[in-house]
């Protein structure tokens, strides 16, 4: 039986294609004749490193979709990083994904078991802080009580402000108060001191005065003070100061003086007034007797008299009132002679 000769096989030419998806560029003739390959499990090895494209079954592993994915948790676990630390960009590692086509699994069969997907939150995230053992929130933490250190330090140095201001301004008022008790001690010292020396003065004053003055008698007792109130007396109360004494006692001239008025003088009895140079006037009343005239001149301790009970009286006494310059009524006589250094 005749048999047809083969056919001249034409010759082979490289049939054109499109390029692919996944960026290989396009067919080049000196690579030789075009065979579709489609790899399976047991043909392809797993890759691993930073792009590495995993299989899918029943199709295409949809790497950029993937890639993107995964960029976008890493990128944003660095930003959380970053955020929390404050530290500049960290750098990026994709994971090794033992499947990346079961991300897209379409439920058709089930997935082999030694296969697993890696989770998103899982992807690595090295920071300066991972690097140098320390962690973000660690380094927060040391953020955190170096601040508060720093805080405490300010307040205790406010407070230890504080309390030197209090201390000086505690000094200041009790160097005020020390000055101020020192000048009153000084003030008070140099009072006392004036006091002393006037009161030395006065004394010496006293002194030469009591030379110079007497008490009108001796041996006698005071019965009556300067304003004594009594029916006795015609003005209501006493006029001068008795001195009681028995009938006949001498009276002296207190001082030198002229005798102005000398003889009865009704309810005074025998009165003598005695006028000293500065025109006070002593009257010495209910007198015994009476020794002088008037007009005379005497001096101090000269006898002008004699103690009696003349006039309006109960018993023999010396009554004695001054009248400084003249005028009608009189002064405490006690306090006139204490004046002139005499102690009645």
């Amino acid at each position: 039986m005749a048999s047809n000769r083969p056919a001249p096989q034409a010759p082979s030419i490289p049939a054109q294609r499109e390029t692919e998806t996944f960026g290989y560029g396009s067919y080049r003739a000196e690579d030789g004749t075009w065979e579709e390959w489609n790899p399976t499990a047991e043909s392809v090895a797993p890759v691993r490193g930073r792009h590495r494209v995993a299989k899918q079954r029943g199709g295409f592993a949809r790497s950029s979709t993937v890639l993107g994915v995964g960029v976008m948790a890493a990128v944003g676990a660095g930003g959380i990083a970053s955020a929390n630390t404050g530290k500049p960009p960290v750098s990026l590692s994709l994971p090794d994904l033992p499947s990346v086509g079961s991300l897209f699994h379409d439920g058709s069969g089930d997935a082999p078991a030694a296969e697993t997907t890696a989770t998103l939150s899982g992807v690595g995230v090295a920071t300066a802080d991972t690097e140098d053992g320390t962690d973000a929130g660690e380094a927060l933490r040391n953020r955190i009580m170096a601040q508060a250190e720093q805080q405490q330090g300010q307040a205790d140095s406010r407070a230890t402000a504080v309390a030197l201001s209090a201390a000086q301004r505690q000094n200041a008022d009790a160097a005020a108060r020390a000055e101020k008790e020192a000048a009153a001690k000084a003030a008070a010292a140099k009072e006392k001191a004036q006091a002393a020396a006037e009161r030395k003065a006065e004394e010496a004053r006293l002194a030469r005065l009591a030379k110079q003055y007497t008490l009108p008698t001796s041996s006698y007792t005071i019965t009556s003070t300067f304003g004594q109130a009594g029916s006795m007396w015609s003005s209501g109360h006493h006029t001068g100061l008795d001195f009681a004494a028995p009938t006949g006692t001498l009276i002296k001239a207190v001082h030198g003086g002229t005798i102005t008025e000398a003889g009865w003088a009704g309810a005074y009895g025998y009165r003598t007034i005695l006028t000293l140079d500065d025109g006070t006037e002593l009257w010495f009343c209910h007198q015994s007797s009476i020794n002088v005239k008037t007009g005379q001149k005497v001096s101090t301790g000269e006898v002008i008299g004699r103690v009696g009970a003349t006039g309006n009286v109960t018993g023999p006494h010396l009554h004695l009132e001054v009248h400084p310059d003249g005028r009608p009524t009189g002064i405490d006589p006690m306090t006139w002679l204490r004046g002139k250094g005499l102690t009645p």
